[in-house]
C-alpha cells in the first residue's frame, strides 16, 4: 500500500493510525514496516514524501517517490490518497494531477481515498454526506470507484459510542476495500512506463555489478596464480572500487 498525499495532509500520521503505533518517518519510508493490520500479515505500507514539499527540489522528490514504489519490483497493489476534511482548494486539485503525471489515469484503478482530519463532520454525517455537492471530489471518488474512508489522527483514537467515527473501525473497513479492490483487479499490480523503466535501469545497474564483481574474482584467481603480492594489490584496488 503507497500512501501518496500533500505535505501537511496528515499523512505520515494516517501510516501511524494504520500501524496502531507511533512509528517516525524515516521507519514508515527507509524500512518499509511490515504491518500486521486487523490480523493481515504481510501487508507492507509505504509513506512516500509528500507533494509540494516546500524544503526539498521537486527532482528529488520525484526520485525518491519512485525509488519508494520500485522497492518491490511487481508494483504497489494499491495507492491511497491522503487529503483533508476541508475545502477542496487548488492545492487538493494539484495532487491530483501530480498523481495522473506520475501514474497516469490508470492509478486511479488501485487507488483509495482516505481523509483526514474526520472531526469536522457533523454528528453522524458521514464522508460521502460531506463532500455531496463538491463536483471536484465526487469526480475523484467516481475515478476510484467509490472507494473512500476518514479517519481522524487526533480525536478519534478511543472507542467511541459512534462507531463511524472511530479509527478502529475506519482502518478495518479500508482493509476489506483494499481486499475487495485487489480481488476486482484480480490480484495484479499497478504498472506504468515510467516505473519499467526505472525497473530496466535498475536491472542493467545490478548486471553491471555482477560483472565488476566477475571481473574481481577472476582477476583474484589469478593474483593466486601468480603470488601472494599481485592478490593483495587485485584485492586492494577491489575495495577501493
Amino acid at each position: 500500500i503507497v500512501i501518496l498525499g500533500k505535505t501537511g495532509s496528515g499523512k505520515s500520521s494516517v501510516a501511524n493510525t494504520i500501524l496502531g503505533r507511533n512509528c517516525s518517518r524515516s521507519a514508515t519510508l527507509a524500512s518499509l514496516q511490515q504491518l500486521n493490520v486487523n490480523h493481515k500479515p504481510g501487508v507492507t505500507l509505504i509513506d512516500n514524501p509528500g507533494f509540494f514539499d516546500t524544503d526539498r527540489p521537486e527532482e528529488e522528490l520525484k526520485a525518491e517517490l519512485v525509488r519508494c514504489i520500485t522497492e518491490f519490483a511487481a508494483g504497489p497493489h494499491a495507492f491511497l490518497i491522503v487529503l483533508k476534511v476541508e475545502t477542496f482548494t487548488e492545492k487538493e486539485q494539484e495532487v491530483i494531477k501530480k498523481i495522473v503525471h506520475y501514474f497516469s489515469e490508470e492509478a486511479f484503478k488501485y487507488a483509495t481515498v482516505l481523509f483526514t482530519h474526520g472531526d469536522e463532520l457533523q454528528e453522524r454525517q458521514t464522508i460521502e454526506e460531506y463532500f455531496h455537492n463538491n463536483h471536484l471530489v465526487s469526480d475523484l471518488m467516481k475515478k476510484c470507484g467509490g472507494r473512500c474512508h476518514v479517519v481522524d489522527n487526533k480525536y478519534w483514537k478511543n472507542n467511541q459510542l459512534d462507531e463511524y467515527r472511530s479509527n478502529q473501525f475506519q482502518v478495518k473497513q479500508l482493509m476489506k476495500t483494499i481486499d475487495h479492490m485487489i480481488e476486482a483487479n484480480k490480484g495484479s499490480c499497478y504498472t506504468n512506463e515510467m516505473l519499467q523503466a526505472v525497473e530496466k535501469l535498475r536491472q542493467e545497474e545490478e548486471e553491471k555489478a555482477f560483472d565488476h564483481l566477475a571481473g574481481v574474482t577472476t582477476g583474484v584467481l589469478l593474483g593466486a596464480l601468480l603470488g601472494g603480492v599481485v592478490l593483495v594489490g587485485v584485492v586492494v584496488k577491489a575495495l577501493k572500487e
